[in-house]
């Protein structure tokens, strides 16, 4: 049965990747995108299946103008994908207050305003299903981009939380998280901080350990992992997308488990009873 879908961040990446499988097979899509310009193929190609729709996902009033839009056009909405966002390339140090407050502001609170949007909808239907699009780096950290990472772990927990909140309400939630994908997520769509010498080995060390060229899936292979966890009765409130993720995420959790363990008689203690 046909769906209809939600869809931010569709101009380019994931998000076209996964807009053009939908309408390919019949789903409605409303998408979004800052540039309208950057969904005319798809409008050409699929005519009424699409809605495009301009928005600029840090403005939570037009977020929610833009959900109730496409909800008025097709009657409802199955399937929210919170798909805008993007990397922020540098140290800790290096940060500068607007990027952080950027790189939270689309990340975070864009995700946030889409999210309480479109939630209202999705209760009054008495079904949906919330799709947050995370990363590996939501799980484990890496650095040059720490406060891409804090974001991540930011909808981690607030999407963890709500699945909580909802999950009587016939509204599922899944993170999504892929590792890395050869997108333009590191190119075009990224902002690099202005490089401090002192963390030129960081930087060094973090490239050496981009090429090996598995580290990155292919984009379009993520979309038979997208339609089936659409189309899931009882969807997963994680699913990692590509091979790399799983082994890196368990590696990080078993050094993270002896270190607790090793401390426990310490944390014991501070119980103090």
């Amino acid at each position: 049965m046909a769906k209809t879908i939600f869809i931010t961040g569709a101009s380019r990446g994931f998000g076209k990747i996964w807009a053009k499988a939908l309408l390919d097979r019949g789903d409605q899509v409303a998408a979004t995108a800052r540039n309208l310009d950057h969904l005319n193929d798809l409008v050409t190609e699929y005519g009424s299946k699409i809605l495009p729709i301009q928005l600029d996902v840090t403005d939570r009033a037009a977020s929610f103008a833009a959900v109730q839009k496409a909800a008025d056009h097709f009657g409802h909405i199955d399937v929210l994908i919170n798909n805008a966002g993007y990397g922020l390339f540098g140290t800790i140090e290096e940060n500068t207050e607007a990027e952080v407050r950027q790189q939270f502001e689309t990340n975070v609170f864009g995700l946030l305003w889409v999210t309480q949007a479109t939630l209202p909808i999705m209760r009054q239907q008495g079904h949906g299903h919330i799709i947050q699009v995370s990363s590996i780096l939501g799980v484990v950290t890496l650095p040059n981009l720490g406060i891409y990472n804090a974001t991540k772990f930011a909808v981690e927990g607030l999407s963890e939380t709500l699945a909580s909140e909802v999950k009587d309400m016939g509204i599922n939630i899944t993170l999504v998280e892929p590792n890395g994908f050869a997108t333009d997520w590191a190119g075009a769509s990224a902002v690099q901080s202005t490089q401090l010498p002192a963390y030129d080995g960081v930087r060094a060390a973090f490239a050496k350990g981009m090429e090996n060229p598995d580290t990155f899936g292919i984009p379009e292979a993520t979309t038979p992992a997208i339609l089936k966890l659409i189309d899931a009765p009882q969807p997963p409130l994680r699913l990692f997308l590509g091979k790399v993720a799983l082994p890196f995420a368990k590696q990080v959790y078993e050094q993270k488990l002896a270190e607790w363990h090793e401390w426990q008689d310490v944390s014991n203690a501070a119980h103090g009873k």
